[in-house]
């Protein structure tokens, strides 16, 4: 029903085949004789589909118009994020910077602040690349760079990576790889694997104060999960299980989302594309607590090359 303050009216068509034109004489009539005036019915098709056709086009304009109201309310709530989170470490940075121009003497005896001035900008440079990543994602212009590559070589050398961070920890985390085969290859973006892996593993350490880390890699077959989640047997799911702090419930159903997380130091945004390179693999990624209510455990599967 559509009304207008100078001249009211409604529309209704009913089963395409029909339609009623009707002049609101009285709306707040308690007989529907009452409240309508002058009054047009027709079962002509053209004047149907014509009065059809043009109801369409206003349909579609109202859910373009309500698509781009909220396409334009999350361009601004990720700009705010975004902006917050990249004032962050710029302060510490250029207010760090500041007080080692004033000083004199030997580099040496101020390590303390340049080692915060590195970490700050480090994390600057994170939360850049992850913002356009995102801006990529959203636009549909990630490209990657496929080729033959062994999964568990890169596995093995992102495990190396992380050896000092795990060794800061004094022992208490333990990291470890199983894998039933030396070879497993897969076509994808060296790079961009490596930035799944990245993700999960620095979140996994970061969680986890004392226990277990595991990763584990294995074809479908082999998993006993048959097809999860749909996954075809010629697949290959990667598993990476901790023992932390697990994922919080209200967390969880929004998990892979744009800025999804409670926590202080991380923006949110990790997770959210590693999801969508993963997918851009013909890939799927999902996320679980753990049955013991001991920390958390990532999935993600990838076809295996052929």
């Amino acid at each position: 029903m559509n009304s207008y303050a100078d001249a009211p009216s409604g529309i209704l068509i009913a089963d395409g085949s029909r339609f009623l034109q009707a002049e609101v004489k009285n709306s707040m009539a308690e007989q529907f004789s009452e409240a309508i005036g002058f009054t047009i019915y027709s079962n002509s098709k053209y004047n149907v589909k014509s009065f059809k056709s043009f109801f369409e086009l206003l349909w579609n304009e109202h859910a373009l118009n309500e698509e781009l109201r909220r396409t334009d309310k999350m361009q601004k709530e990720f700009i705010n994020i975004a902006a917050h989170e990249l004032r962050t470490p710029v302060q510490p940075i250029l207010g760090l910077s500041d007080v080692l121009i004033s000083k004199k003497g030997d580099i040496e005896q101020y390590r303390e602040l340049l080692d915060a001035i590195i970490r700050n900008a480090k994390r600057l440079q994170k939360l850049t690349e992850d913002i356009l990543d995102v801006t990529k994602i959203e636009s549909q212009s990630l490209h990657l760079r496929k080729q033959r590559i062994n999964l568990n070589e890169v596995i093995l050398g992102i495990i190396a990576e992380y050896s000092s961070q795990i060794e800061k920890k004094v022992n208490t985390v333990n990291l470890s790889f199983i894998s039933k085969d030396d070879d497993i290859f897969v076509e994808a973006d060296r790079l961009r694997l490596s930035q799944v892996f990245h993700n999960i593993l620095s979140n996994a350490i970061k969680f986890t104060k004392e226990g277990n880390i595991t990763i584990v890699i294995q074809r479908n077959k082999e998993s006993g999960r048959g097809n999860h989640n749909n996954i075809n047997d010629d697949q290959v799911i990667v598993s990476i299980k901790d023992t932390g702090t697990g994922i919080d419930p209200e967390i969880l159903p929004r998990l892979f989302t744009k800025f999804a997380t409670k926590s202080v130091t991380g923006t949110g945004l990790g997770l959210f594309i590693s999801k969508s390179i993963v997918e851009a693999h013909s890939g799927k990624m999902w996320a679980q607590n753990n049955a013991d209510g001991k920390g958390a455990t990532f999935y993600f599967s990838l076809p295996l090359s052929k």
